[in-house]
């Protein structure tokens, strides 16, 4: 296979197209995901909507993610804000560029219980010639609409290279 059949945002798009629209498909989704991303998958969240440059992820709270105030744990909100950066930037990459996470930024501005509701939305550039930063926030809100944490993620975006690939083939700033 090519690289550009390779490519994680259009494989995450084929697989949504074919999933979500079936009874239980968007758990399946999630389910699938977290098998491609074992350390998010392990937050138990759900993608509740799917799109190049938009996307909306929901998570119940539960015991797993609670510290010691009975309030969903501070790296668990940041892991959701992250995963909901993540779908939106790749599912609107094209299959030539690729990115990593190289920083991110989170503000809390309220003890997180109950469901929350994780959105993030960017306009992925569609051409990437050299290593390319960009910032991509995720809200994420309560029940009851309230703000509970912003998590901005740093990218880093560069063009996939025409060979095999390996880990060192974006240079991350050190």
């Amino acid at each position: 296979m090519t690289a550009r059949h390779d490519a994680p945002g259009a494989r995450l798009r084929a697989l949504w197209a074919r999933l979500s629209p079936v009874p239980g498909g968007r758990w399946l989704f999630s389910r699938m995901l977290g098998w491609m991303v074992p350390y998010s998958g392990r937050l138990g969240a759900t993608v509740m909507h799917f799109e190049p440059g938009y996307v909306r992820v929901e998570l119940r709270e539960r015991r797993a993610l609670r510290n010691h105030l009975g309030s969903i744990h501070a790296v668990a909100l940041v892991n959701l804000g992250e995963l909901a950066s993540g779908l939106a930037v790749m599912g609107g990459l094209p299959a030539t560029v690729r990115g990593i996470v190289t920083g991110l930024d989170v503000t809390y501005s309220k003890k997180a219980r109950g469901r929350l509701v994780a959105e993030s939305r960017c306009e992925a550039p569609r051409a990437v010639s050299a290593s390319t930063p960009f910032d991509v926030e995720a809200s994420i809100r309560d029940a009851s609409g309230d703000l509970v944490a912003r998590v901005l993620a740093h990218w880093l975006l560069g063009p996939v290279p025409s060979g095999p690939a390996s880990a060192s083939d974006i240079d991350v700033p050190r």
